[in-house]
């Protein structure tokens, strides 16, 4: 149990929170939701201890293990899956100890830090980060790459599975699903949903925080509310309450302006002096209840296209992917990287649509060659010559100049346009006033993203092509973004996790997955169905995504070869299944032979025998235990080439 006595919290001059009196029980999944700036990140680095209270009492149990995600990822040579497997400390610390104690030869201390890792359920620990991973987009071969390595996004990731990795009571996640595709989310939700501890999550995904949660925080006015139930539920009964707000507000304004004319009519006059006196000291004991504001602070739109043909754009008979070396296109052939093969894709006026498919399926890559930013291997791309583009990809934030203000980016664009004109127009994205003069540098994330957005649409393009633009906004502004969307002329096709937007905008899905792009005949939770029998969310598509040979211009495979290619491909699958078996087959004869080795060394009379037995036994233990890794992670990677 978790206890907020008359509790406030100040950042700096700023009073965020005021006389907070609640209690989440333990077992809860608690949503911390409000504005941004309100104060969520702010309680959560008070429960981690890294704030003081600035009036109260925050109680939390003695011996509390807490969870949360670094904000920050070293750049480590360790491999990723130790760096995983290291959110378990206790667990890294016995592995290590047992480690050392091996090298040393030193029997004593092995057997202490073998019995400590029995405790912890340590031995499946590998394992169990290997699984984390897998559910996060990792692929089997990137497990034993290097931290330093990955991006930023996948270190972010990282710092995910690390945290859940951690045995604790309550985790606290402040907003886990930006950089998470689809396929994750959806993992990530069955996962927390059987989180057994005490869950607090920021999030501004309302279907993630539907899935999840049980109860709600709304943090609003400095001040700390308790609902029951998801977000859905707390958006009903919220409404509910400011709709009693505004009657009550109405009725009192009402009785009041009945007061005052009572007030003002007859407090002159003597035989009506203890009347009016009486009304004066009413009008003093009124409540004085607010009226409801708009929640929403404010809305923008995409400017009507200029044109709008019929038949946009068109990708026919399209093999897309990297060139290795762009260098190589000038040759006969070119070492290619192939993501997408005989891709037919079209987008006709007024088409709204959703892009689905697993992690490095090849979403991104199909939206870059329709944008022309990739140039196909074969096929054709066809776009109308009235076609205009806005496109707004993962990294278009990030683009944005330092140092540069809404109003220099937009001159950029602009150069002989009034500056007047430009002002208004970044007046209706919210960059009103001395806004639009202001560096980006001190914007916010979300702040950058609505910027970026304003930028597209100065340009009335008639074709939107959007990669995960909500990684940045809150829920007011994506509510905002679905209404533009939604309210926009021409052409959207929007890749995003978040399924509250793509439900709401999207008349029609495709599928992105094992090297090809189909439509969909199906809403999102058939995609969740989808992506549970296929046995494995976040999954590369091994075939479309293999190095392939240098190939020429236009690909022609005879019936002959394909027969070949089929026969191999069942050839293959027929040993990689008689390897998956005796693989099983020799996990179970080591975990019988680990079983034997464990009551040995559980024997004291074991010990006082000769030194070099026991270190024998030791060192075979070592083995088997390194050796049922290794045929683990084959098994794995075998498993998920038969399910691709």
């Amino acid at each position: 149990m978790i206890a907020f006595r008359h509790f406030a919290l100040r950042r700096g001059s700023r009073l965020l929170l005021s006389d907070i009196d609640l209690v989440i029980q333990a077992g809860w999944r608690l949503g911390v939701i409000g504005r941004n700036g309100c104060g969520k990140s702010s309680l959560f680095a008070a429960l981690q201890g890294k704030l003081e209270s600035d009036a109260g009492e925050l109680d939390m149990p003695a011996k509390l293990r807490l969870a949360s995600v670094d904000q920050e990822t070293p750049a480590l040579p360790d491999a990723a899956i130790d760096y995983v497997l290291g959110g378990d400390e206790e667990l890294a610390a016995a592995l290590a100890a047992e480690a050392d104690a091996g090298e040393r030869g030193d029997m004593e201390a092995m057997a202490a830090a073998h019995h400590r890792i029995e405790e912890l359920h340590g031995y499946d620990g590998r394992a169990r980060a290997g699984k984390l991973m897998h559910g996060l987009g990792f692929s089997p071969e990137t497990h034993e790459r290097a931290v330093q390595e990955f991006s930023g996004g996948w270190r972010g990731r990282l710092n995910l599975a690390r945290a859940l990795m951690c045995p604790s009571d309550l985790l606290l996640l402040d907003e886990p699903t930006n950089h998470l595709d689809l396929d994750a989310v959806l993992w990530l939700e069955e996962w927390l949903r059987r989180y057994q501890g005490t869950l607090l999550i920021i999030s501004h995904d309302r279907e993630f925080l539907d899935g999840v949660i049980t109860h709600t925080m709304h943090l609003d006015g400095g001040g700390a509310k308790l609902y029951t139930g998801n977000y859905s539920a707390f958006e009903r009964l919220r409404a509910e309450q400011l709709r009693q707000q505004q009657i009550s507000h109405e009725r009192e304004q009402a009785e009041r302006a009945h007061l005052q004319s009572f007030v003002d009519r007859f407090k002159a006059k003597a035989s009506k002096a203890k009347q009016a006196q009486s009304r004066m000291k009413r009008l003093e004991k009124l409540a004085g209840t607010e009226a409801v504001r708009a929640e929403r602070p404010f809305s923008f739109q995409f400017p009507a296209p200029g044109r709008l043909p019929d038949s946009m754009l068109q990708l026919e008979d399209v093999t897309a992917g990297y060139a290795v070396d762009p260098a190589s296109r000038e040759g006969n052939g070119e070492v290619a990287h192939i993501v997408l093969a005989d891709v037919r894709f079209s987008i006709e006026a007024g088409e709204r649509i959703g892009l689905l498919g697993p992690n490095g399926a090849g979403k991104s890559t199909l939206v870059k060659t329709l944008v022309g930013e990739l140039e196909p291997f074969s096929g054709e791309r066809k776009a109308h010559k009235d076609l205009k583009i806005g496109y707004f990809a993962q990294h278009t934030v990030e683009s944005l100049r330092e140092g540069s203000s809404p109003l220099d980016h937009l001159q950029d664009k602009a150069p002989g346009v009034a500056t007047q004109v430009m002002r208004d127009f970044l007046g209706t994205w919210n960059f009103a006033g001395d806004r639009a003069f202001e560096s980006v540098d001190g914007f916010s994330g979300g702040e950058r993203a609505r910027l970026a957005l304003a930028l597209i649409a100065w340009d009335k393009p008639n074709l939107l092509l959007l990669d995960e633009p909500t990684n940045h906004l809150d829920l007011d502004m994506r509510e905002a973004l679905a209404d533009a969307l939604a309210d926009f002329d021409g052409a959207l096709v929007l890749v995003s996790h978040d399924r509250h937007l793509l439900g709401l905008v999207c008349d029609s899905f495709w599928r992105v997955a094992d090297g090809t792009v189909e439509s969909f005949d199906g809403d999102l939770d058939d995609y969740a169905k989808w992506l549970r029998t296929r046995g494995s969310a976040n999954k590369k598509a091994a075939k479309a995504s293999a190095t392939v040979k240098p190939v020429p211009k236009t690909p022609e495979v005879s019936p002959e070869e394909r027969r070949r290619q089929a026969a191999a491909q069942r050839e293959d699958e027929k040993t990689s299944r008689q390897r998956v078996k005796r693989i099983e087959t020799r996990t179970a004869s080591i975990d019988t032979e680990l079983a034997a080795l464990e009551n040995q060394l559980a024997d004291p009379a074991t010990y006082n025998g000769p030194t070099q037995e026991m270190m024998r036994l030791g060192q075979r233990q070592t083995e088997l235990r390194r050796e049922k890794e290794a045929l683990e992670t084959e098994w794995l990677e075998l498993v998920e080439r038969l399910e691709a």
